[in-house]
């Protein structure tokens, strides 16, 4: 017995199909790791795979998956229909230039932004979405990638489809969620830590929150409130569009958390030109620098790190490639900050604030390590560098009801992220 296919948003076959290269700049910010990804093999004018994918469909392991153009921004692959014409309908639909509808303009504020389709000179057929990179202005971007909705499958989905889906994770509809990927910066071993699905998909309800959630907000030095509360901020913001609209319902999507995980620290140094770190290397050691280099481990070269790779660079300007190890690297970042700090105190006179002491000469040693600014984040407001973006809509249908299954799992979310900050405010 044959289904009945699902109603499309405003999408004709053919035409979802055409090529809609869209006159609109991306911003000229590449991500950070762009110096981890150029060391890549180049796949199509220049495109790499995405370094810092956690979850999905991955080039060079899938038939289809996602790249990063030289531009910055990042490249989907079109799935092959239904799912492939549905999510770039979708993502025309927002994003269409004559667009009106409130709830519409409203919604492209909780995703990536949408620059059109690109596809290669060479191979014209495979057209990809190409995407804002909502990771580029992060240093150490903490990622994780969760799955909202109390059903991973649509209402057209069949027997067998349903049933695989319940089977890879039964808690779905008790939980609402699922932890599809994490990938979590250890700011004391200056390294990334990685978690995949099967991670996620091994958390029960009595895990969920301390061996996930927690997990992915825990920099191995403290629990970051500060990030904690700005996803919850953000999250209630996508809840109340939620509440609000009444005429899309979405099946298999996720929400995409980022984070600062480089300690604020580092963030907010002031700058030191060259001069005062030459003159803060020999005031360290008088031999040109040598000591330094064997203290730190580092020999003959020295270490520029990005956001998914150590970029080993040499005295002689060569480039060598450590992914996700760095044996060195925290006492490298060690360093770095001593010979910053004793350049930062050359020719710099202390400030003194209102109580006649140094500008952050606080004495309280147990500063919390979340930041130094009011709420513990990076913003110049207090707010540190948190996005939370909605992401993958190859199942989003009209409706003429709200959604309650991903309304669901979204209180449930912000029911958890709310028992770990009260739990931390217990054990503080």
């Amino acid at each position: 017995m044959g289904r009945t296919e699902p109603k499309v948003l405003n999408m004709s076959g053919a035409k979802a199909m055409e090529s809609d290269k869209l006159d609109r700049n991306p911003g000229s910010g590449t991500a950070e790791d762009g110096a981890s990804t150029k060391d890549q093999p180049a796949h199509l004018n220049g495109c790499v795979p995405l370094s810092h994918q956690v979850a999905g469909h991955k080039f060079g392991v899938d038939k289809v998956g996602i790249l990063q153009h030289p531009d910055g921004t990042v490249l989907k692959q079109v799935q092959p229909p239904p799912r492939g014409p549905r999510e770039m309908q979708f993502y025309r639909t927002v994003f269409a230039e004559d667009c009106s509808d409130p709830c519409l303009l409203d919604l492209q504020n909780h995703l990536p932004k949408y620059y059109g389709t690109w596809s290669s000179p060479d191979s014209p057929t495979e057209l990809y979405l190409k995407l804002e990179d909502v990771t580029s202005r992060f240093n150490r971007p903490c990622i994780m990638d969760v799955k909202l909705g109390q059903r991973s499958y649509d209402p057209f989905a069949s027997q067998e489809k349903r049933e695989q889906q319940i089977r890879k994770y039964p808690l779905m509809e008790e939980i609402g969620f699922l932890i599809l990927g994490m990938r979590v910066y250890d700011a004391r071993r200056a390294t990334f830590d990685s978690y995949n699905q099967h991670y996620g998909r091994g958390l029960a309800k009595d895990t969920i929150r301390d061996a996930g959630l927690a997990r992915f907000f825990h920099n191995g030095l403290c629990l970051r409130k500060d990030a904690i509360r700005a996803s919850i901020s953000r999250l209630q913001q996508i809840l109340h569009w939620f509440h609000s609209q009444n005429q899309l319902v979405f099946y298999a999507s996720s929400l995409l958390f980022v984070y600062e995980g480089l300690p604020s620290s580092f963030l907010s140094r002031p700058p030191v030109t060259d001069a005062m770190m030459k003159t803060a290397n020999l005031l360290l050691v008088g031999d040109g620098g040598k000591a330094i280099q064997e203290e730190a481990g580092l020999e003959n070269k020295k270490e520029e790190f990005n956001n998914n790779t150590a970029v080993a660079v040499s005295w002689d300007g060569g480039l060598s490639t450590n992914h996700r190890t760095d044996p060195c690297g925290l006492r490298a970042l060690l360093h770095i900050s001593r010979a910053e700090e004793m350049a930062a105190s050359v020719d710099r006179p202390p400030v003194l604030n209102d109580q006649n002491r140094p500008a952050n000469g606080n004495s309280n040693e147990e500063e919390d390590e979340e930041g130094r600014s009011g709420t513990g984040g990076q913003g110049s407001a207090g707010d540190p560098e948190v996005e939370v973006r909605m992401i993958d809509f190859a199942h989003v249908f009209p409706s003429d009801s709200q959604d309650q299954g991903y309304i669901y799992g979204l209180k449930h979310l912000l029911t958890v992220l709310e028992q770990i900050l009260c739990g931390a405010a217990q054990n503080s």
